[in-house]
């Protein structure tokens, strides 16, 4: 029901359930990512597929993010043919968890990520903004992943194009989100320090250690300039949602700023524990805290469903955190392989336990307003 106490009207709950269908094989795709992240940590998996930890990284970055970002654009964008992004982006992740040929999920995955690009290259035409602008960087970086991963190019080469997707992406949201709060010339700097993200990208694929030096440069102006002006150093001290939002986006610029220092500090990170160390930080610290705390504000937007705060939201927000200074600092810094399997361990049960609280809470509000 709604503010007033209406029946939402049938059209809507059409809308909504068609929404949460094209969105499951995206969480399908965070799963299997999950259990693929306790293959490659030695440790007992429920499902053992033998091509799993080979995709885990795309699946989860293209699969999971990237079919949630398409559809939350395809929602802004207000067009059926939108929904092709989002439909193609979660098809994709869920052939490559099936016994065809690779190169049939890569290739319906380039097909998503190109017409991800046409999402945001219509929004451009119907409002040119400097926040579309920069996203429309961040999918232009996803289809060069794929068309490069369908190439033959190994994932941990794309690595850098896999994180200039989502930096951008969730730097284009905040300009959205905080436009007032950045500043008239926020925009204008935006575009430019992402043109220089996307310089270090293409220079680290060419150029691996000077190339890799310039992308740790470019990616901690971008977060510091994004942490200095984004709204959340105000709203930290509030209280509630606005709170719980402002931490997580403050521990996720930190994480992205590990993860530029080292690249700037130690070069390309292709293998051992600055791989390890980079995916994490970008990818969960980064990435699942900024899902985190919009979650509560943009999935309500995009499936018409509620998803009141709880405080208890915070505990997987603080545990993902935490295990992520054992995973990286005492298992990949100190070399604790002993903490960097637990910190392992405990990433997965900050992110499962997030996604089961956040589905409780949807589902609790959707009963009480069916009162």
């Amino acid at each position: 029901m709604d503010g007033q106490g209406r029946a939402p009207a049938p059209t809507t709950r059409g809308t909504s359930a068609g929404r949460l269908l094209l969105l499951l094989p995206g969480a399908i795709a965070l799963l299997a990512g999950l259990d693929a992240a306790l293959i490659l940590l030695d440790l007992p998996a429920p499902v053992r597929i033998d091509r799993l930890p080979q995709v885990h990284g795309v699946l989860l970055v293209l699969g999971f993010v990237g079919t949630l970002v398409a559809l939350e654009r395809a929602v802004a964008l207000r067009r059926p043919a939108g929904f092709l992004a989002p439909a193609l982006l979660g098809l994709g992740g869920l052939l490559l968890l099936t016994p065809l040929p690779l190169r049939l999920g890569q290739t319906v995955q380039l097909l998503g990520a190109a017409a991800f690009v046409g999402v945001y290259a219509s929004l451009w035409r119907r409002q040119r903004d400097h926040a579309v602008l920069v996203q429309a960087l961040g999918a232009v970086l996803a289809g060069g992943a794929a068309i490069l991963w369908l190439g033959g190019v190994p994932v941990p080469l794309l690595l850098p194009w896999l994180v200039g997707f989502v930096v951008l992406t969730i730097g284009g949201e905040r300009l959205e989100l905080a436009r007032l709060a950045m500043g008239p010339g926020a925009g204008p700097t935006l575009v430019l320090l992402a043109a220089c993200l996307l310089a270090g990208v293409v220079a680290a694929l060419l150029w691996p250690a000077p190339g890799s030096a310039l992308l740790g440069v470019a990616l901690l102006a971008l977060v510091g300039w994004l942490a200095a002006h984004d709204v959340a150093w105000r709203t930290i001290h509030a209280q509630g949602l606005t709170r719980f939002m402002a931490a997580c986006m403050l521990a996720g610029y930190f994480w992205l700023g590990v993860a530029g220092m080292i690249w700037l500090l130690g070069g390309a990170a292709t293998t051992g524990v600055r791989y390890d160390a980079v995916v994490h930080a970008v990818f969960l610290g980064f990435t699942i805290s900024m899902i985190m705390a919009h979650a509560p504000v943009i999935l309500p937007a995009v499936l018409r469903r509620p998803l009141p705060y709880h405080p208890v939201l915070v505990v997987p927000a603080v545990l993902l955190h935490v295990s992520l200074v054992v995973r990286l600092w005492l298992g990949d810094a100190l070399g604790h392989e002993v903490a960097w399997r637990w910190g392992g361990v405990l990433n997965i049960v900050a992110v499962v336990s997030f996604l089961v609280l956040a589905a409780g809470s949807v589902v609790v509000a959707a009963r009480t307003a069916g009162r």
